[in-house]
């Protein structure tokens, strides 16, 4: 039957479904993002980039797409799982459909599986490969697509900066008074992080994933962002090694996401993989600073580790940059999810201040970097 659709494990589960988006095959690292809404801001979140997305809000669709809410100019995941796909559109927002948008950028995915089943599955055995078969692909045997699936590159090792970046420098003005000047590297960055940058008063220049230290350097930033994206941590040894020499010009440095894993190795900590990893845009964490609990937006399947700073004591860097703290942490599995320096003007989070489509409990984070900015400044002309 060329209208169906199967979803298959690479532990050998397999769901069968409808097709949903474009006919065919695709693979990849197989994850569940818990967000009841913000669907779009999803697809079009490049973190998401080499992952089959599984939505456990069971109506998908509903609202549409529209240009205002593309977190950048595409569709990244891998595919796209969900239980029940609207069958009408009921926003005054909408331009398009989500099954147009979906075949417009060739996403493969599949609808009318149990998405209730699949999460359990994957909370008790963790993410893992998957592909979707569709149309004619899914004629095939279930031994030979799970031959497929096992023959797909695993995201451990994987480094994806280079295929979410953006190809040149541009700059984004400042809005309002002038704060300072901003030099973000594009490891797969939202575009409401920029806006959030630029409503305070920052102007922005994005650089691509690969860009040297001496090229930020002469861009003469007040600040350093790295931002999200995907892939291993372990595996941009590059970005590491920019980011060392940023933090030795004790630049103010602020980084999210992918951005907070590379900040660890900089520090010298280990980063390692998650069974389950950290998606949507519910997930509690604790600000030992403030003490508050915030509602955050994560995807993130990789985490640091600091010895001795569990409990949020201070621990000196193995790299020779100072005392660190461990700032935020997960309330779920006690997961890092920030890093505070104290000798050099850096600071990180695991997970998504800019939350687009939500919630908005870290939007704080931004004006803590113009903080960083302006005593920094300080400093420099009081010297």
């Amino acid at each position: 039957m060329t209208n169906q659709a199967v979803l298959v494990l690479e532990d050998g589960r397999v769901f069968t479904g409808k097709p949903f988006g474009k006919t065919g095959t695709t693979l990849g690292e197989l994850v569940f993002a818990t967000g009841m809404t913000g669907y779009q801001e999803t697809l079009t979140d490049p973190s998401y980039a080499g992952q089959i997305v599984v939505q456990t809000a069971p109506h998908i669709g509903n609202t549409g797409v529209n240009s205002r809410d593309e977190e950048s100019s595409k569709i990244w995941v891998a595919g796209y799982v969900v239980r029940d796909s609207s069958r009408m559109v009921s926003n005054f927002r909408a331009e398009s459909s989500l099954p147009e948008e979906l075949n417009k950028y060739s996403i493969v995915g599949i609808s009318g599986i149990d998405t209730r089943a699949l999460t359990r599955h994957l909370r008790t055995a963790g993410s893992m490969r998957a592909g979707i078969f569709s149309g004619e692909a899914a004629q095939a045997s279930i031994d030979e697509l799970l031959a497929t699936v096992k023959g797909a590159a695993q995201m451990k090792g994987l480094s994806l900066s280079d295929q979410v970046t953006t190809d040149a420098p541009y700059t984004a003005a400042h809005q309002g008074e002038y704060v300072g000047r901003v030099a973000i590297i594009d490891l797969g960055i939202k575009a409401s992080t920029i806006e959030h940058m630029a409503a305070r008063g920052l102007e922005v220049t994005v650089f691509p994933a690969k860009t040297d230290a001496k090229t930020l350097l002469e861009s003469h930033p007040d600040a350093v962002f790295f931002s999200n994206g995907p892939g291993d941590p372990e595996a941009s040894d590059g970005q590491v090694a920019v980011l060392r020499e940023i933090l030795g010009h004790k630049i103010p440095f602020f980084g999210i996401c992918f951005g907070n894993q590379l900040l660890g190795r900089a520090l010298g900590f280990e980063t390692y993989k998650l069974t389950f990893g950290h998606r949507g845009i519910n997930q509690p964490v604790l600000d030992r600073k403030t003490g508050k609990v915030e509602v955050t937006a994560h995807n993130h399947g990789f985490a640091v580790r600091v010895p001795g700073g569990e409990n949020g004591e201070t621990v000196e860097s193995p790299a020779g940059f100072g005392k660190v703290r461990v700032s935020h942490v997960s309330l779920n599995d006690n997961c890092v999810e920030g890093l505070e320096c104290f000798d050099i003007p850096a600071f990180s989070v695991q997970y998504h201040p800019e939350a687009a489509a939500g919630p908005h409990d870290s939007n704080y984070l931004f004006d803590r970097l113009v903080e960083v900015i302006k005593a920094n400044q300080n400093l420099k002309g009081s010297n």
